[in-house]
């Protein structure tokens, strides 16, 4: 599953999630914390742990899976799919418990439905966007480059490279042949600073158009030398990487004008309607 929907919001708080098992497992200190507003969540979660589990000696009911932190880097964190989420929703008194447990109730309902017609996620997504205030154009670049990542994605499980780290490691390949940064460098040249923010939805239309061009490179390499394992598919992303950077470097030349820029859409304000 691709880190895109990876993030999802309820009433301005984010929750962290991260597929497993063919499901969602959800943070549970990010589901505390937007119930209680507890300032210190792992602490409040950490007596519910002691109340309800070791007290009552039940036995666990989450499993510790790897998240992305406020640093950048990803952590073992607990989190529990949606019906264990419920049961531990019940030891948190609070006001929000019902209403988020309708609004977990209905992502689930629609995982049901995307995986029956996954068109229905592609315009969920698309709607995500419009809501922020992307431009249309912008939008169908963006979702045409999720659709060539998620297929360059398929391609590494296949060919024993490990989600998480590697992952990175061969991007970084690409972005550093195609822009000549990594992705944290990039990040910091159009001024991100929250490490939660995704590159992506900052890229101008000729960014995104490049990553495309690297990774569906990538990907058609990868397939054409059977590179198996991290080491071969570095040298395939690199290669992937370089056709783009090239292309950048040709269209730079014709224009007098730099491709890599520091625009980002951080001035873009979300319209009125709550983005859920």
């Amino acid at each position: 599953m691709d880190k895109e929907n990876a993030l999802v919001v309820f009433q301005d708080k984010q929750i962290r999630r991260v597929w497993h098992n063919e499901e969602w497992y959800f943070s549970v200190v990010d589901v505390i914390g937007a119930l209680s507003d507890s300032p210190t969540p792992n602490q409040y979660w950490g007596k519910v742990k002691d109340r309800e589990f070791i007290e009552l000696q039940l036995s666990p009911i989450w499993v510790q899976l790897k998240l992305p932190s406020s640093d950048g880097k990803s952590y073992m964190t607990d989190c529990a799919n949606t019906k264990n989420m419920f049961r531990i929703i019940q030891s948190i008194p609070s006001p929000k418990a019902e209403p988020f447990k309708l609004w977990l109730a209905q992502l689930g309902h629609e995982r049901i439905e995307e995986i029956q017609n996954p068109e229905l996620a592609q315009d969920r997504v698309k709607h995500y966007y419009e809501l922020k205030g992307y431009p249309k154009e912008w939008i169908d670049k963006r979702l045409r480059g999720i659709a060539i990542r998620q297929d360059l994605t398929d391609e590494w499980k296949q060919r024993d490279v490990s989600e998480g780290k590697e992952f990175g490691i061969l991007t970084d390949e690409i972005s550093k042949a195609t822009f000549g940064k990594t992705t944290r460098e990039y990040k910091e040249f159009k001024r991100l600073q929250n490490p939660k923010q995704n590159l992506r939805d900052h890229m101008t239309d000729w960014e995104l158009i490049l990553t495309m061009v690297g990774e569906k490179a990538t990907t058609d390499i990868t397939t054409a030398k059977d590179s198996r394992g991290l080491e071969e598919c570095k040298d395939s992303a690199q290669e992937g990487g370089e056709i783009a950077g090239n292309t950048r470097k040709a269209l730079e030349q014709k224009t007098g004008k730099t491709i890599v820029s520091k625009t980002n859409f951080l001035h873009l304000k979300p319209n009125s309607k709550r983005i859920e």
